[in-house]
């Protein structure tokens, strides 16, 4: 029987939102069994908690959002997949801000962060969701889905469909451990195209990104270099991921065609939904 963690040593890291572009000072701390993965609003009176369940789950728009007790934090899922594949359960993550640090634009960052912290093994027994049937959610009119099978360990099957000729079809399949993670998938950073950008600020989004942190695209060229030449689906499997948790540590085997924030969400909702 497998127990459940905590991060061993308290590690913070501070920098820029995303999206809202403003500085926040983010502390990673142990948290006692049956925590859970706790948000901590620091900046805000009484210092209100945010569970990061599906229940949670507000808005999905180019990022995830979770609310609860009157507060909110989005775009969660890059420190969501890396404390996913950590195998952390209980942590308290407390910002100063509503949006987590972006770093460098993907989830490398925080595991490498995690990996300093370390893991202590607790006592109580760890609720590991093992996928005993088909979950499934589809977005019948623009042809996509995701869904989650049985499977001995946890693997992520992704197409992305990107009908831009610098993009097109990008497939991955990987077994998912510790080293395969970190080589393959948590460097692969998010990724804008140009003509979308303005737009995005308009919606007061994206006001923190830089070349720094988004690979950007335009119609003749990358503006920036690939770290992988199919970066977009690695990403796409790094936020399946860290959406996923939000259900739960989870064994099984994702399939995934052109997913995004919603379906991920929704089919963490479905998965917490049917196991009470």
């Amino acid at each position: 029987m497998q127990k459940q963690t905590t991060i061993a040593h308290e590690v913070s890291y501070s920098g820029i939102g995303l999206h809202s572009g403003l500085e926040v000072h983010m502390k990673l701390l142990p948290a006692p069994e049956n925590t859970g993965l706790i948000f901590v609003r620091t900046d805000l009176p009484g210092q209100p908690c945010i569970a990061a369940q599906a229940r949670n789950v507000a808005a999905t728009v180019r990022a995830t959002t979770i609310e609860e007790n009157g507060a909110k934090v989005f775009t969660i899922e890059h420190l969501m997949s890396a404390l996913h594949i950590a195998g952390i359960d209980n942590c308290r993550i407390e910002m100063d801000a509503e949006e987590p640090p972006v770093a460098d634009g993907c989830s490398e960052t925080f595991y490498r962060l995690l990996l300093e912290a370390g893991v202590s093994e607790q006592e109580a027994p760890r609720h590991i969701i093992e996928i005993d049937r088909v979950y499934r959610i589809d977005d019948d009119e623009h042809r996509r889905f995701v869904m989650v099978v049985p499977y001995d360990g946890f693997r992520v099957t992704f197409t992305s469909l990107n009908p831009h000729a610098l993009v097109g079809l990008q497939f991955e399949d990987f077994h998912i451990d510790s080293d395969t993670y970190l080589r393959e998938i948590a460097p692969a950073r998010t990724i804008a195209y140009e003509k979308e950008i303005e737009a995005l600020r308009q919606m007061g989004l994206g006001r923190g990104g830089t070349l720094e942190n988004v690979i950007v695209y335009n119609d003749e060229k990358w503006l920036n270099k690939l770290r992988y030449e199919d970066e977009l689906v690695r990403h796409k499997i790094l936020d399946v991921i860290g959406d996923l948790r939000l259900a739960g540590p989870i064994r099984g085997h994702v399939i995934a065609v052109a997913s995004g924030h919603a379906l991920n969400t929704q089919l963490a909702r479905k998965i917490a939904d049917a196991l009470g």
